[in-house]
């Protein structure tokens, strides 16, 4: 593909040699001269082997051949999507696969070895569902969706366009509803369901649960890391991160672009507001609410500027404690 094709595609002006052929995108310090690499914002390109780097409008190297945007990581992710698309599957439903006789396939669709697909259910066109899949029964998955291996939709889930669910997903299992009738906890009914938006992404072994009554919802956009956890009844909102390892309990709310970091805890029924965005291994308590915009750290979660001035004074207790024992000794002394 020549540094020029790129340029349009990604909207950007070409300095240097345009008609460069350019076979595959890598990492600065990998990348040779047929490939195109990137320079973040506020890093040096320089030393980097690549034919062609994406670089920022008012970037101050020479030398090679450069295409100036304004976002070089959101550039680059679209070049790397053109040189290296993912491999074409032949649509066509496998031998092994068992799809109840109701149930809707649409045009183009690709139904992996051992799938399981019940009645009612329907998949829309040019999706591909993987091998050792179990769909359930009245499942709706859009257009051009993706389920990776051994992905499991229980009954009554919807799964938007677009959306791409990674192996050992697990959407629209009972929620963790229990009643305490006398020395003996019983099960909850969970009767509700499961919406998954346009352009979800779900990583590795991601469970969904379904919600106790209504819907559990993620909106458009939203990505989910490995190993999250999202309990019955939340609602979470367009164009989320939620990073690995983190667990919302139920009836969670989280809105519009906010971030969550790795191994955060959510207690029932929080909100974390628009824009938010909740540190690394904080834990946010019940029925807590996170202000649009805020910035939060700690267990419990607690304003960043807080929670940093609270490490500060930690750090000061070690000679606290000695001038506190050299003042006692020398009261004692007196």
């Amino acid at each position: 593909m020549r540094v020029q094709e790129i340029a349009n595609l990604v909207k950007g002006t070409v300095e240097g040699d345009k008609d460069l052929d350019i076979q595959s995108a890598a990492s600065l310090e990998n990348a040779g001269p047929a490939d195109i690499a990137f320079v973040a914002k506020g890093k040096n390109g320089s030393g980097s082997r690549a034919g062609c780097l994406v670089v920022t409008a008012d970037h101050s190297g020479g030398g090679q051949t450069l295409i100036r945007v304004k976002e070089p990581r959101a550039a680059f992710a679209q070049v790397v999507s053109k040189l290296h698309p993912p491999p074409p599957v032949e649509p066509g439903i496998h031998p092994s696969a068992v799809v109840a006789p109701d149930a809707k396939i649409g045009a183009g669709v690709f139904i992996g070895p051992h799938v399981s697909v019940g009645s009612g259910s329907r998949i829309g066109d040019g999706s591909r569902i993987g091998p050792g899949c179990a769909i359930g029964a009245n499942v709706t998955i859009g257009a051009g969706a993706t389920l990776h291996a051994r992905v499991v939709i229980y009954d009554g889930a919807t799964i938007g366009d677009r959306a791409i669910l990674h192996s050992g997903c697990v959407v629209g299992a009972d929620g963790f509803g229990f009643v305490l009738n006398g020395d003996r906890y019983e099960k909850f009914p969970q009767i509700g369901r499961v919406v998954l938006g346009d352009d979800v992404e779900l990583g590795a072994n991601v469970c969904v649960d379904r919600a106790a009554l209504g819907t559990t919802e993620i909106g458009d956009g939203s990505k989910l890391d490995n190993l999250v956890h999202v309990g019955h009844n939340c609602r979470i909102g367009r164009h989320v991160l939620i990073v690995a390892q983190t667990g919302l309990s139920g009836g969670v709310v989280i809105e519009d672009y906010a971030v969550i970091g790795g191994q955060v805890g959510i207690g029932d029924k929080a909100r974390i507001e628009s824009r938010a965005v909740v540190g690394s291994g904080a834990g946010i308590l019940t029925s807590k609410i996170v202000r649009a915009g805020q910035v939060v750290w700690g267990t419990p979660a607690r304003p960043l500027k807080e929670y940093l001035q609270q490490l500060a004074h930690l750090a000061q207790l070690p000679a606290l404690k000695k001038r506190l024992i050299e003042l006692e000794r020398k009261v004692a002394a007196k």
